[in-house]
């Protein structure tokens, strides 16, 4: 069993940054393949960004492409998401995902583990 564990969420003015990370427990970290994911209210889960279990490949959605980073730490068991250049239609609960496998994954029924989520607010 997996257990994953957000952080770093917050509210921050339109044009900023935040950082959030992704702590996995129960399983090593380099057997999974990572994801991020957010859901605004009324809205369906939407994928942000995909790291495969190396680290070595990254995929993006269209909508922050050029502004949000994934990377991933296996020796601390942390996924992180780098968010720049924020905008208001970011505003929305972010979710970490996890699934065994090698390449990267960007559909919701992909992942098996999720965690509680992380409150992301971007003022206008």
């Amino acid at each position: 069993q997996v257990q994953l564990l957000e952080s770093g969420g917050g509210l921050v003015q339109a044009g900023g940054s935040l950082r959030l990370s992704c702590v996995a427990s129960g399983r090593p970290l380099s057997i999974l393949s990572m994801g991020w994911f957010r859901q605004a209210p009324g809205k369906e889960r939407e994928f942000v960004g995909g790291i495969n279990w190396s680290g070595g490949n990254t995929t993006y959605g269209d909508s922050v492409k050029g502004r949000f980073t994934i990377s991933r730490d296996n020796a601390q068991n942390t996924v992180y998401l780098q968010m720049d250049a924020l905008k208001s239609e970011d505003t929305a609960v972010y979710y970490c995902g996890g699934v065994f496998g090698r390449r990267v994954y960007t559909e919701v029924s992909d992942y098996d583990y999720w965690g509680q989520g992380t409150q992301v607010t971007v003022s206008s």
